[in-house]
């Protein structure tokens, strides 16, 4: 059953899952502000899509996917993003803090950039969008043997590069 989202449903959504998407897109791009950008479109993409919204889908999942769609264009287009057409302000607020800035150091964000794009993607989601394997593996539309594989090279990669790249 499809059901319209509410406006307190759409708020629930960015409170609930705005800080983890904006991790994601950070680590994903690398760039906080076009993080925030690319954060700001999806849930703009929610709110004009909201007539659609399933809530027997996992919320998280289906925000990562929006927000997955908009990286990916923007990784075609390899340029900032254009303004939206401007049918109303929608001002969505996601805090630009990354809770784990303890454990995504430089070298960190260096070593993700070497890693190619869907071995980055698959982790990041796992890892950073805190999604299950199986919703991984869903949202990409490939077989959980495949992203558990993916993120398995993504961590063994990342540590090996760290590893070498160690201040000693």
């Amino acid at each position: 059953m499809v059901l319209a989202l509410s406006q307190a449903d759409f708020n629930r959504l960015v409170d609930e899952h705005g800080p983890a998407l904006y991790r994601m897109a950070f680590r994903m791009i690398g760039d906080e502000h076009e993080a925030e950008d690319m954060v700001q479109e999806a849930f703009r993409s929610v709110w004009k899509s909201r007539a659609r919204y399933d809530p027997d889908r996992g919320d998280r999942a289906w925000l990562v996917s929006i927000l997955r769609r908009r990286v990916i264009d923007r990784w075609r287009k390899r340029q900032p993003p254009k303004p939206l057409a401007d049918d109303g302000p929608l001002e969505i607020g996601v805090s630009g803090d990354d809770p784990f800035s303890g454990e995504f150091t430089d070298e960190v964000q260096a070593a993700l950039d070497r890693l190619p794009n869907e071995l980055r993607e698959t982790l990041l989601m796992v890892v950073v969008g805190e999604l299950t394997h199986q919703e991984a593996a869903d949202l990409l539309n490939v077989p959980l043997g495949t992203v558990l594989s993916r993120v398995s090279r993504a961590r063994t990669r990342l540590r090996e590069y760290l590893l070498s790249h160690a201040k000693t």
